[in-house]
């Protein structure tokens, strides 16, 4: 996993590919920072009351927008913990969650530059 980018860029690429307004990419990522904490603050919630529907449905959440990003890493962590939650064992969790939550912090540190230099 090590050698995976914290954002791949031919994901920015192609979001700019979507609309050639620089507003358009910095207010999608503008969305996935203000969400994803939420979804983030979501997952642990739920694997504190031991809500596997929720902590799976956040889980999915985190995956699907941070893929739309390209955080490979992030996606990659987010879909750990899905399956985690889908399968019922969420004794590895709060290790994974941690791992997430410091991904998180690498994905929103390159995002905002990428936003400052849309």
């Amino acid at each position: 996993m090590s050698d995976d980018p914290t954002i791949d860029m031919q994901a920015i690429d192609g979001l700019r590919e979507l609309s050639p307004d620089a507003d358009f990419l910095r207010e999608l990522i503008e969305i996935y920072l203000q969400d994803t904490p939420q979804r983030i603050a979501e997952l642990q919630d739920a694997l504190n009351k031991k809500d596997i529907p929720v902590f799976t449905r956040a889980a999915h959440t985190i995956k699907g927008s941070s893929s739309n990003f390209g955080a490979t890493k992030l996606t990659k962590l987010a879909h750990e913990l899905e399956m985690q939650g889908k399968s019922d064992k969420l004794s590895e969790s709060p290790v994974s969650v941690a791992k997430l939550n410091s991904e998180y912090a690498l994905v929103a540190e390159t995002l905002s530059k990428i936003m400052q230099g849309a």
